[in-house]
């Protein structure tokens, strides 16, 4: 195992954390319908018994190349350090690095 395989995995987040987020995603897309209705007609009990991952709060973005969750940019879906390295490369049109 080389010295750049290593790096490079470290960079990435594991499967199952990808995974989970992607599974969260689903969760609040099937029950917010109901939990609108439930909201609207002010039943609390009834919003309580519904999955905890059912709530878009606990939704976190991430990148979507590596699945980093920290430093993530909104406008183009990565992390700041993918970002980077893609702007660098050339690989996002229309940015460029700043030059004054």
């Amino acid at each position: 195992m080389s010295l750049d395989f290593h790096l490079k995995k470290v960079n990435m987040a594991k499967e199952s954390m990808k995974a989970r987020e992607v599974k969260r995603a689903k969760t609040v897309a099937k029950y917010s319908a109901k939990r609108k209705a439930l909201k609207d007609a002010g039943n609390y009990e009834a919003l309580q018994k519904l999955p905890k991952n059912a709530s878009p709060v606990r939704l976190h973005n991430r990148c979507k190349l590596t699945g980093r969750p920290k430093g993530y940019i909104r406008q183009f879906g990565l992390s700041r350090v993918t970002f980077r390295e893609m702007a660098n490369k050339g690989l996002i049109p229309g940015v460029t690095k700043a030059s004054w």
